[in-house]
């Protein structure tokens, strides 16, 4: 699906940012970038070139930059000496000199409008995304129905049954769906940047003439965290240096997918999530707090995915597991289901595949080592047959030697 396009802005009015903060902002990346032409200016600010002259009037007025030449029809300019001392004293506030950010409101507006929620899946759509993965029917008509419902979903059970695995195919649900993401959102002055090269995954971008560029046309954001994951990370980062915000990672995964792995081992405790998103997940709603204590609330719109093998009655209580509104048990794999992965498994190592082989080695787990059958145990036992072949400078077998020695190398002796 293709969001509807945005439209850019033709005056300040129409930006609704103000305009002190603009020329602010204007002559802060002229004095960064030099001598520029108004449409290289256009393009840095991503904003239109009546905009761009309209502050540059200003500017000129003002004193604070000069006319060098001509450049295709328009001015070449650059800042006076006026301009680079009111430039250095503004960069000392603040040192956001990106493209124009967008208001709240049209942050919030925008956001609403590209809801998670509204993303539509099929069974045909999750055989296609969890293609190659061996699961039942029931889990992928869970799943498909907790995609749909756009809540938070909660994926526990013991360790190595595939819970990071399958929340993480779940992203190819979002690969074909697109929203706006903004540079910067403006708040009382104060700039917070919410695009993340790293984070957000850019697509072609429509043509300049009918598309605001203070927005970036993306896939839908997935992003995951695991242990690294703080209680500061989930509200604004205030950077003592440059002197503005970077956005928390929900608001960073708004309108997409976020997954937070081993849910329960992070350094904040799951009583601190939970009292930090009770609202959140149950109104879809947050509040943000700024350094002088202004709160200011945006939509929680994010399909959250926890993945823990802990026991989730133990972790939090009953009101957090209530607001997570579906919960799918990912359990120990079927003699069947242990096949058929490894069978898989050897096709991509372009191993040949022995069904006796393969019997042996769920009796030897079971019987040998006194242990379940993980759905993560066939690549973990063929990686292991890899690299010792590998060592021995010998071709890769599945056999029963190698399978003998895969074990004895991966498991604990009995």
């Amino acid at each position: 699906m293709t969001p509807s396009t945005m439209l850019p802005p033709k005056s300040v009015q129409e930006l609704g940012v103000r305009r002190s903060l603009l020329e602010d902002l204007t002559l802060k990346v002229l004095y960064l970038l030099g001598e520029i032409s108004l449409h290289e200016l256009v393009r840095h600010m991503g904003i239109s070139l009546s905009i761009v002259e309209e502050l540059f009037q200003r500017l000129l007025k003002d004193q604070l930059c000069q006319v060098t030449g001509m450049d295709r029809g328009v001015h070449r300019i650059t800042t006076t000496s006026m301009g680079k001392s009111r430039a250095l004293e503004l960069l000392a506030q603040n040192q956001y000199a990106g493209p124009a950010p967008v208001t709240l409101k049209d942050y919030v507006d925008r956001t609403r409008a590209q809801s998670v929620r509204g993303i539509g899946v099929t069974p045909p759509d999750m055989d296609r995304a969890f293609e190659g993965l061996v699961m039942d029917s029931g889990t992928m008509n869970q799943l498909g129905t907790a995609v749909i419902s756009g809540r938070a979903l909660f994926l526990y059970g013991p360790t190595g049954t595939g819970k990071t695995t399958i929340a993480v195919t779940l992203r190819r649900l979002f690969e074909n769906d697109q929203a706006w993401v903004p540079y910067a959102v403006e708040v009382d002055g104060q700039i917070i940047t919410v695009y993340d090269s790293v984070l957000h995954q850019s697509l072609e971008q429509p043509k300049a003439h009918n598309h605001d560029r203070r927005w970036v046309l993306c896939r839908r954001p997935q992003v995951m965290v695991g242990g690294e994951l703080t209680i500061e990370m989930l509200d604004l980062q205030f950077n003592r240096s440059t002197k503005f915000y970077d956005g928390p990672v929900q608001m960073k995964a708004n309108n997409g997918l976020l997954i937070i792995d081993d849910f329960g081992r992070q350094r904040v405790s799951p009583e601190e999530l939970l009292n930090r998103w009770v609202v959140p997940l149950d109104r879809g709603i947050d509040f943000l707090a700024l350094a002088g204590g202004k709160k200011i609330e945006i939509p929680f719109d994010l399909f959250v995915v926890f993945a823990t093998n802990l026991d989730p009655a133990t972790m939090v209580d009953e009101a957090f597991l209530r607001r997570i509104q579906s919960k799918i048990k990912v359990d120990f794999v079927t003699p069947e289901q242990f096949q058929e992965i490894l069978r898989q498994a050897c096709l991509k190592l372009e191993m040949g595949y022995d069904s006796t082989v393969a019997d042996e080695l769920i009796r030897m787990i079971g019987s040998d080592y006194k242990e379940p059958l993980r759905a993560c145990y066939p690549r973990d036992i063929l990686n292991q047959i890899v690299w010792q072949a590998r060592y021995l400078q010998k071709e890769p077998l599945f056999n029963q030697q190698s399978v003998e020695d895969a074990c004895r190398n991966y498991f604990l002796a009995p």
